[in-house]
């Protein structure tokens, strides 16, 4: 007989308004991701808009919420002006405006130079149609050319066959495979092709390479190539294993991917969400809001919710929820910047010294810390700090460079330990190469230096550095030596 029983269980379950959900979403955006998530939200919801646009003079012209509220509150009496008023004092706006936060757009003050900027390489696409422009004289032929080149891909590979090609133009087939043959030609050499072997040939051609045991291990002999099977393929070919190795050493030259070096990311940049100068002796904290519009509500939808909308409860609803939306995307873009200015500041203020002396200076801090001191989370913090970066005198640094641990010094201070790591690496270098320092030699010498530390930490520090034991270092001295 089965007997169904009912229990009741209480739990504790954290559950995420959504308003919440977008704070911290946004907190721990970068600069530029944030660029993309103002200008979404932009083209979903018209209560939103830039300042500026809607062709007024001035953003003095735009009233505050506040003031919007206080309008509502005058002369509107009908239940669409009382949920309006709802929403403006529901989504707590007193205070969501925070002047106090300075921004370089705010002070007109140019960017901070970067230095060592890289224009950007032209593309496979347009290094190819560039050498076509130089080759191909006739009209029909250049048509072919960039249709061709339009339809390589990154690795520089066509896509599409000849004979595709010839019936989209439409033009002879001849003709596309001399132009083809050209452009396999080109700069790099084996684009255009269709096959692996076709590109190898390609450039065996390009090259002049006059290996015709090479040329038949690409044409006949590929798969075993692939598979690496050298023992067989010698027998194919019937030489040795040492001979076979001077004809593959030729095709390992050859580049599989020809178009792969043009079409690569070469370099990430990095643009800094904070900078930090010296102003009149004083370090000074500005917020990057470059790209970032200023937002408001559009004055059009602000009107038609002070006024209500009568009769269209869908409408009204619709207004109302937008407006909400809106309310709470502002101010959660301005709690975002008011928190990274809160975090900036104090590491600042704790590594005032550093940004006067360098490395050397360098105080330990961690994320606990920070927390307490300014009453956050340290998961807050964690997501301020994360992939964002703070242009300084002394160059550019991530956020997370400044949290790390400390160790103690002989007479109770705190040493952070990038420092030690630093010092570590210094020894190393400045030691001598025939006669390398132990592990715990090291610590002798940080122990002289008041730095308290064990063998085995300096052992896990010198391998975080990728620093060999000194044992390694020696051999590679004396090998380079005999070298």
């Amino acid at each position: 007989m089965i007997k169904q029983k009912l229990n009741q269980k209480q739990a504790q379950k954290l559950i995420l308004a959504p308003a919440l959900q977008q704070a911290i979403k946004l907190l721990q955006l970068t600069n530029l991701e944030l660029q993309q998530v103002v200008y979404d939200e932009l083209s979903e919801n018209p209560l939103l808009e830039i300042e500026g646009e809607s062709g007024e003079e001035t953003p003095a012209s735009e009233a505050s919420p506040e003031e919007i509220a206080a309008g509502a509150e005058t002369g509107q009496e009908d239940g669409n002006s009382q949920d309006y008023d709802e929403v403006i004092f529901s989504a707590g706006f007193e205070d969501y405006l925070d002047d106090s936060i300075p921004t370089l757009n705010e002070t007109g003050q140019d960017e901070p130079r970067v230095e060592n900027q890289v224009s950007a390489s032209p593309s496979l696409w347009d290094h190819l149609n560039w050498q076509a422009g130089l080759t191909f004289f006739e009209p029909g032929e250049l048509k072919v050319a960039e249709y061709i080149i339009g339809n390589i891909n990154e690795d520089g590979y066509l896509t599409v066959s000849p004979e595709e090609i010839a019936s989209r133009l439409p033009e002879d087939l001849a003709l596309v495979e001399e132009v083809r043959s050209k452009i396999k030609m080109f700069d790099p050499p084996g684009c255009g092709s269709l096959t692996l072997k076709e590109a190898l040939l390609a450039q065996m051609d390009s090259l002049n390479l006059q290996d015709e045991t090479a040329r038949r291990i690409i044409t006949d002999y590929l798969p075993l190539l692939e598979k690496a099977a050298h023992q067989e393929l010698a027998s194919q070919l019937n030489i040795s294993l040492a001979e076979l190795r001077l004809h593959l050493d030729l095709i390992k030259n050859l580049d599989p991917a020809p178009g792969r070096k043009y079409s690569e990311d070469r370099t990430i940049y990095v643009v800094p969400d904070i900078y930090v100068v010296k102003e009149h002796g004083q370090w000074k904290i500005y917020l990057n809001e470059e790209g970032l519009p200023r937002l408001r509500l559009n004055r059009y939808y602000r009107q038609l919710a002070q006024a209500g909308v009568k009769g269209d409860q869908e409408t009204a609803r619709f207004i109302k929820d937008k407006m909400k939306r809106a309310l709470w995307f502002i101010k959660s873009i301005n709690q975002r910047n008011r928190t990274i200015y809160r975090v900036a500041d104090y590491i600042v203020r704790k590594q005032k010294e550093f940004l006067e002396n360098g490395l050397e200076a360098l105080k330990p801090m961690t994320l606990i810390e920070i927390g307490r001191e300014l009453g956050l989370h340290e998961s807050t913090i964690g997501r301020v700090v994360a992939n964002k970066y703070m242009m300084t005198p002394l160059g550019l640094f991530p956020l997370k460079y400044f949290f790390h641990k400390s160790l103690s010094g002989a007479y109770g201070e705190e040493i952070s330990s990038l420092k030690i790591k630093d010092r570590i690496r210094k020894l190393v270098q400045n030691e001598d190469k025939a006669n390398p320092l132990s592990d715990e030699e090291i610590v002798a010498i940080l122990t002289r230096e008041n730095v308290q530390i064990a063998r085995r930490t300096v052992a896990k520090y010198r391998g975080q550095l990728g620093l060999p034991p000194a044992n390694i270092r020696k051999k590679k001295f004396l090998l380079e030596e005999v070298e």
